[in-house]
């Protein structure tokens, strides 16, 4: 430990996240020695869903802000090879919630569903400590590889199911939903940002293991927490009807040969591209096929749902730059006067935090005047926010020299504009899916959101391949000559969807559209992996009205 007197930056960023951390835990652990079954009007188990998910993204997000860094500096890939693992892996992890949330609605209840998966990302995150020597002849690579597998499958069975005991917690009728929503999406954010901080400064300051450790004790307290706290549930997630332990076992060795075919496919990123490729197309096909047996109407509005789905591709895939090619951009780059390249990648979620609340007040004003854009303008505005956050990080890098070192302020603008735009399509997109698509398609539909998200995330490693040209490792200029292309292709789409929009705005037919319930709390998170597989648990109150 370290005098006072000499710390730096980092270190004080540190504290700072160690003592709001403590805050929020003080008060968890009031709620839970209270006797009383609610707290601040909302039930308890409320708040131990709240502290189970912080837990888990806390460690997702803290183990996603070191993983490039490890590849590059430890496994001795190269940045190309490095960024595109990096993509294979995040956009597996948007995939798996289809099969766990699968099987939770249908045989094991979403509480046997999120407690099996949180001892999935326990033994993974345990796993990404083990470094072994390093380099890609060392044996211990394969231990890396199934901490991503374990991962990957874990997320898939805690993500797509622990927002739906939020749901469960109250009635459809109770006004409190919204709030209860609000309150657990905090969580989400808190752990990303708390976590990255903490787990990227031991990792990038002490040791990779300390940094992984420390995600891998954050996965286990939230699991203690879930497990501890179920009581506080009074019955939600329990499975739909009785499940024989042979048949339940049965679905835990699914859950594990999954796992094994994740190792092998996570290794192969070629074999993965050609999955999603082939699965979009089937998928696409599907979804015409069932749009074109619809009324004209509703028939338009699979249209327009098409629409905006297909951009999410190219919206996530210069988004999810931030934990692969910016995050090196970053620490190489970057004058960060001391502070570790990982810890800015708590920027986004700290952004969030202070800018969901006033995007969502904003939709409402505009509201009320009748000014509000529509879904597909958003959509437009997005696209811009994003290619303008590349290229002013590409204008501020030229302007001080290839030469010199980028002033901070500039990743401080780029983390703004994307979140800015992360907040005008994530939840606007969410909200479009279940209120567009027919109630009998509605989890397809959702399904295909994430779907077209992982593609993103894909195509984020590819472009992140990209920067480090012919020789794989990246260079400065050839980054910002790959951004700016990128950029400038982004802020074109962005006038074409907007030039568009009105057509799309028409195929939504929002004057005959017989509204469901919007999803709760959903403009207080812009998460793209964050819950909506199952909207007819997670709307706001009062009963569905189609």
């Amino acid at each position: 430990m370290k005098p006072m007197g000499l710390w730096q930056e980092g270190d004080w960023i540190a504290a700072v996240a160690v003592f709001v951390l403590a805050i929020f835990l003080t008060v968890g652990a009031k709620v839970a020695i209270q006797k009383e079954p609610e707290f601040a009007g909302h039930p308890k188990g409320l708040y131990m869903l709240f502290f189970a998910e912080m837990w888990e993204r806390f460690s997702y997000y803290g183990m996603r802000a070191l993983l490039i860094f490890y590849l590059t500096q430890h496994w001795l890939f190269s940045d190309s090879k490095s960024t595109l693992i990096y993509g294979a892996y995040t956009s597996l992890v948007y995939i798996t919630p289809v099969l766990g949330g699968y099987l939770a609605d249908r045989y094991l209840g979403q509480r046997k569903a999120v407690l099996f998966g949180g001892v999935l990302l326990a033994a993974g995150h345990s796993l990404m400590a083990v470094e072994g020597v390093g380099g890609q002849s060392d044996p211990t690579i394969n231990v890396f590889w199934a901490a991503l597998a374990f991962i990957i499958v874990g997320s898939g069975f805690l993500k797509a199911n622990i927002s739906v005991m939020v749901g469960q917690l109250y009635k459809l009728t109770d006004v409190r939903r919204d709030g209860a929503y609000t309150i657990f999406y905090m969580g989400i954010n808190l752990g990303a940002a708390v976590g990255t901080i903490l787990v990227g400064y031991l990792g990038q300051t002490i040791g990779w293991g300390y940094g992984f450790g420390l995600a891998g004790l954050g996965m286990l307290a939230g699991l203690v927490v879930f497990v501890l706290g179920r009581g506080a549930l009074h019955g939600a997630g329990e499975a739909p009807r009785a499940l024989s332990k042979s048949k339940e076992w049965t679905l835990y060795a699914i859950g594990i040969g999954a796992v094994a075919v994740i190792w092998a496919l996570v290794q192969y990123q070629d074999i993965i591209q050609s999955l999603l490729v082939v699965s979009g197309i089937g998928l696409l096909g599907y979804v015409l096929y069932e749009s074109f047996k619809l009324d004209k109407e509703p028939r338009e509005r699979m249209f327009a749902i098409l629409f905006l789905i297909a951009l999410n591709p190219l919206f996530w895939g210069l988004f999810e730059q931030a934990g692969g090619s910016m995050n090196l951009f970053t620490d190489r780059f970057v004058d960060r006067s001391g502070v570790p390249a990982s810890i800015f990648q708590s920027i986004n979620p700290i952004y969030i935090i202070l800018l969901a609340p006033l995007f969502a007040g904003l939709w409402v004003q505009l509201a009320k005047r009748g000014k509000e854009p529509s879904a597909p303008a958003k959509f437009g505005l997005a696209l811009a926010q994003m290619g303008l956050a590349n290229l002013v990080l590409v204008w501020g890098a030229q302007a001080y020299g290839l030469a010199a070192m980028t002033p901070v302020i500039f990743v401080f603008l780029y983390y703004l504009l994307a979140t800015t735009g992360e907040l005008c399509l994530s939840p606007v997109g969410l909200s479009a899916m279940n209120r567009l698509a027919p109630s009998f398609l509605a989890s397809l539909i959702m399904g295909a959101w994430f779907y077209m998200t992982a593609v993103g995330n894909f195509v984020a490693g590819k472009i992140g391949e990209a920067t480090g040209g012919h020789g794989g490792e990246m260079s400065k200029d050839k980054l910002l000559e790959i951004y700016a292309l990128f950029g400038w292709i982004s802020i074109g789409a962005a006038v074409a969807v907007l030039a568009l929009s009105p057509i799309v705005k028409r195929w939504m037919h929002l004057d005959t559209l017989q509204d469901r319930d919007p999803l709760a709390g959903r403009d207080e998170l812009a998460e793209p992996a964050a819950p909506g597989m199952r909207p007819q648990d997670e709307t706001t109150p009062g009963p569905a009205r189609s």
